[in-house]
C-alpha cells in the first residue's frame, strides 16, 4: 500500500498542535478592511482551532 501524499495546498493553510488539534487563520482578513473595526480585524489575525466536525478531513489531506 503506497503512503498518502499530502495535499499541499492544505499543509500551507493548517498547523498540527502538540495535542494533534489543528490551526487555521479566520477568513475575511485580506481585503476590504475600512469598513470592518478595529476590534473585528485584531480578531481576525489570531488563530483558532478547526472545528471537530471538520478535523478529519482536514487530517486525512494532511496524510495524519
Amino acid at each position: 500500500m503506497p503512503k498518502v501524499k499530502t495535499n499541499r495546498a492544505a499543509a500551507k493553510r493548517f498547523k498540527v498542535t502538540a495535542s494533534g488539534e489543528l490551526k487555521r487563520a479566520h477568513a475575511f482578513a485580506n481585503h476590504i478592511l475600512t469598513k470592518k473595526s478595529k476590534k473585528r480585524k485584531r480578531n481576525l489575525q489570531k488563530l483558532t482551532m478547526v472545528h471537530p466536525s471538520d478535523a478529519g478531513r482536514m487530517k486525512n489531506l494532511l496524510g495524519l
